[in-house]
């Protein structure tokens, strides 16, 4: 079956110990990221197969129309607002889950933390620029650690803060606050005293109807002089230009962004890389090698699995009589 995969446009998925997977499979690799359903469809119109880099492009109603060969999709890690399962089933479209882990993330939420706090890269560049200690950053310990969001990955951002000697406070679900109690955290009792006591705030929730533009401009507003914010989870999370606004107005809040409405950004002008008191990374949450070799391992045994007619865990099994 011709299977292509999507969106390397690291050019580094060949190079995994993983590929030997697919060995002597029919395989294109697209490695350039296109935006436009119609130009995508007529880039890979004989796709039986599509593999797809985390989250990188839509899967819609009107690219599917588009591709009347598709069988099945191997998602790596976990579907998400990316792709339109439903449509998927109407098309007859089998779509398999891979896993995910939450070690790459909280590292690089924890880095970028700690960078945004200490102002690492500020430093860096002024001494690229011919400068000495031109700023002055602080630490993390005794400080209040925000997290919403106590899922795998927050449990382990609240260890972390805890060997460096801050303080834990999680806003959630009830159930997410109660389990951080259990483990000998704080929980907050509104938002508002969330947001108002918290020295550093991190997000780490899923996107869904329920949590899209969650964070308002209003919570932001509510935030501490030189708080920090982290969001290394979904921009689309914060209210729509919430973060920029109150930049833009001089809140004296720093920010470590690594998540962006549009990706990838190759624009030098976007907005927030113009403020000196924000740090940006390229999505590097899950980019990582062990986590690479893991999340595109089992998509393409999801993907052989499929081809020897012994689908694997399929997130739509009532379209599979459909395609035998």
């Amino acid at each position: 079956m011709k299977i292509v995969i999507l969106d390397d446009y690291q050019h580094v998925i060949e190079s995994l110990k993983c590929f030997e997977i697919l060995k002597d499979q029919d395989v294109q690799i697209v490695h350039n990221t296109e935006k436009d359903a119609e130009k995508l469809a007529a880039s890979i119109s004989d796709a039986e197969i599509l593999v797809l880099t985390r989250e990188r492009t839509a899967i819609t109603d009107r690219l599917l129309n588009q591709l009347p060969n598709l069988r099945l999709i191997s998602q790596t890690g976990k579907i998400s607002s990316h792709l339109d399962l439903a449509a998927c089933t109407e098309h007859h479209v089998a779509v398999a889950e891979g896993i995910g882990s939450p070690i790459a993330p909280a590292e690089l939420t924890w880095a970028l933390l700690m960078n945004t706090v200490r102002k690492i890269p500020q430093a860096i560049e002024g001494m690229k620029n011919g400068s000495w200690q031109t700023n002055i950053g602080s630490t993390v310990y005794g400080k209040t650690i925000g997290i919403w969001g106590y899922g795998k990955i927050g449990q382990r951002i609240a260890q972390y803060a805890k060997a460096f000697g801050a303080s834990v406070l999680v806003w959630g679900s009830e159930a997410s606050r109660q389990k951080a109690v259990a483990d000998g955290f704080e929980k907050a009792d509104t938002k508002e005293d969330f947001f108002t006591t918290a020295d550093i705030i991190t997000l780490h929730l899923r996107l869904t109807k329920d949590t899209l533009e969650i964070v308002k401009e209003t919570d932001l507003s509510l935030m501490k002089d030189n708080a920090v914010l982290i969001n290394t989870a979904r921009a689309e999370l914060i209210e729509k230009g919430a973060l920029e606004h109150v930049l833009s107005q001089g809140q004296n809040i720093l920010a470590g962004i690594d998540v962006y409405e549009e990706e990838p950004i190759y624009d030098k002008d976007f907005k927030l890389l113009q403020y000196n008191n924000v740090i940006c990374t390229p999505h590097l949450g899950y980019v990582e090698q062990n986590g690479y070799e893991l999340y595109f391992s089992k998509a393409f045994e999801n993907v052989i699995n499929y081809i020897n007619g012994t689908p694997s865990h399929i997130a739509n099994p009532q379209v599979l009589n459909n395609n035998r």
